[in-house]
């Protein structure tokens, strides 16, 4: 069961992420890490902190298809209709992204975008409460295993992250990736 925020921390947070930072949240398998999917100096820092590779492409989830329509490039309505009998759900699907996407969120040389809308209730709330979508990578360093507690996050992150507290979803492994145009299974 999601942990409810208060109107206050959401405020905070909200202005936390303007601001280019970082949220750790429960998903389905772990907790992620996300920011805005918009904001370069917050795309940098979560590169930075993960010591991941910049032109690997990131997840980004949403509450809804609509929620996640903006990062994308219009969709014709069977697809909509389509994606909204597979989701909410582990699935992770690449589809065309909208070419003004930041780099860092698509991967170098990649014009599709990882999106999904979480098996995970407290992760759509989240998007729902902050009107937004919200980047999800594993919360870990690269190479290491995800967090999985609210206690495990702040003793690998400490405050360099705002964070959200509540239990992950009982999946223990990640959500399947998908490249939506050819059906073909990437993880």
């Amino acid at each position: 069961m999601p942990r409810t925020a208060s109107a206050a921390f959401l405020r905070r947070l909200s202005h936390h992420l303007r601001q280019g930072g970082l949220v750790a949240y429960p998903t389905e398998s772990c907790y992620g890490i996300g920011c805005l999917p918009r904001n370069n100096r917050a795309l940098r820092r979560l590169v930075r902190l993960k010591k991941r590779p910049q032109d690997k492409g990131m997840i980004v989830i949403g509450e809804t298809v609509e929620q996640l329509q903006p990062l994308l490039q219009a969709l014709d309505s069977q697809t909509l209709a389509a994606l909204k009998q597979q989701w909410p759900a582990r699935k992770t699907f690449l589809l065309p992204a909208d070419h003004r996407l930041p780099v860092l969120l698509r991967g170098k040389g990649r014009n599709k975008l990882a999106v999904r809308v979480p098996d995970h209730a407290g992760a759509r709330a989240l998007c729902r409460q902050l009107n937004t979508p919200l980047v999800s990578t594993s919360c870990n360093r690269a190479g290491q295993r995800p967090a999985k507690t609210e206690r495990e996050v702040r003793r690998r992150f400490g405050r360099q992250l705002m964070i959200v507290g509540g239990r992950i979803g009982a999946a223990r492994v990640p959500s399947q990736i998908i490249d939506w145009a050819s059906g073909r299974r990437l993880r």
